[in-house]
């Protein structure tokens, strides 16, 4: 490879100088295993290990006890949660990197094993007909709870206290998860938002309580440090169904999303084959690359190849890499080298402790090993 890779290069995320266009996906890893569900000493090292990364976004971390979902996953809503977080970007930001907190609330996602009782959250009492992995492994969900308006205006106050969280805590940006089948995500989909106020009924009430959340966040972080994820052709998966409304009101929210100065949109390319899906969009960057205005990060399925290609031809400005990462803490190096990569051990993704978490070699180990 005699010029340098397009994955490689430098990239200025408004503000931020990041290394190269590299980003480490956020990942559920559950290793938060104490009552106070807050980062340890472990994960300082794990994203040690990974901070070649141009820009690092976390596991998604709970804005409060009622946006939890799954055991062992760390929140940003309390004080022992922003010291064990301080750890993390300080480890980071002493090998160069860049950290956002991706910021999160499942709605009904989650089961009352985590809410004493309580029926999870959601824009409309809809069962995704999905499992909960709880502390006594995967249940069935459940018919959640219909917000009250009382119920949205608190969870958009939670994402603003959760950002201000953070901005302590020391990350660079944060990353508004409204995708993947969680609380924001099922206020834009009308098959899990069948709402009659100004939360539901149209693009523009379905996509009012991302416009919101950001209005709160950016009171507590520039705007410019504030990323939105999204995944607008999900489908049959997180207990998500599209339909011919769902991609015009993504176009719909991803158009409003230009009247800010963000970091970044981080989008998904479908996580199934949706080819034969009616009014569904089976290539995202595609799409929206056009639409988007700002930095467009792209993620789903990409190797090396791929992720050159899709930044040569203009349809992303960086990618997003996931279970790579997980096995190959120094990607970069190894992608600027084009060296093997190491697999990944689908079995120690979400069990506490260091196996499959902080245990896998760069690449001088892995050299040596030979």
């Amino acid at each position: 490879m005699d010029k340098q890779q397009e994955l490689l290069k430098q990239y200025t995320l408004n503000d931020l100088k990041l290394n190269n266009r590299i980003v480490m996906a956020p990942m559920t890893r559950s290793r938060a295993d104490n009552p106070e569900k807050a980062p340890t000493d472990l994960h300082a090292t794990y994203y040690r290990q990974r901070a070649s990364a141009g820009l690092i976004i976390s596991e998604g971390s709970q804005i409060s006890k009622r946006g939890v979902g799954y055991i062992n996953t760390p929140g940003i809503h309390s004080k022992a949660q922003v010291e064990g977080w301080k750890k993390v970007t300080e480890a980071v930001h002493e090998e160069g990197g860049k950290i956002f907190i991706q910021l999160w609330h499942v709605g009904r996602m989650s089961h009352p094993d985590f809410h004493g009782g309580e029926l999870p959250l959601a824009p409309s009492a809809l069962n995704p007909n999905e499992k909960s992995y709880t502390s006594e492994g995967f249940k069935d969900t459940v018919t959640p709870k219909e917000m009250s308006i009382e119920e949205i205006k608190q969870t958009v106050q939670d994402f603003k206290q959760a950002a201000k969280n953070a901005v302590e805590a020391g990350f660079d940006g944060v990353e508004i998860h409204a995708s993947n089948g969680y609380l924001l995500h099922q206020f834009f989909n009308s098959t899990s938002n069948q709402r009659t106020d100004e939360y539901g009924g149209s693009p523009e009430n379905r996509g009012r309580i991302l416009l919101e959340i950001i209005d709160a966040v950016k009171e507590e972080i520039p705007e410019n440090r504030i990323g939105v994820r999204m995944n607008p052709s999900l489908h049959g998966i997180f207990g998500m169904t599209l339909n011919e409304e769902t991609i015009p009101t993504h176009d719909y929210i991803i158009n409003r999303l230009n009247n800010y100065q963000l970091a970044y949109l981080h989008l998904s390319e479908p996580f199934s084959d949706v080819s034969d899906i009616p009014g569904a969009e089976p290539n995202i960057a595609k799409r929206y690359r056009p639409i988007y205005k700002g930095t467009l990060i792209i993620n789903g399925g990409f190797d090396q190849e791929k992720g050159n290609r899709v930044i040569e031809e203009g349809n992303a400005d960086l990618v997003a890499y996931g279970k790579l990462f997980i096995s190959n803490p120094d990607l970069p190096k190894r992608f600027e080298l084009g060296a093997e990569l190491s697999d990944w051990d689908s079995d120690t993704f979400y069990t506490p402790g260091a196996k499959g978490y902080t245990d896998y070699p760069v690449l001088e180990e892995v050299e040596n090993e030979h």
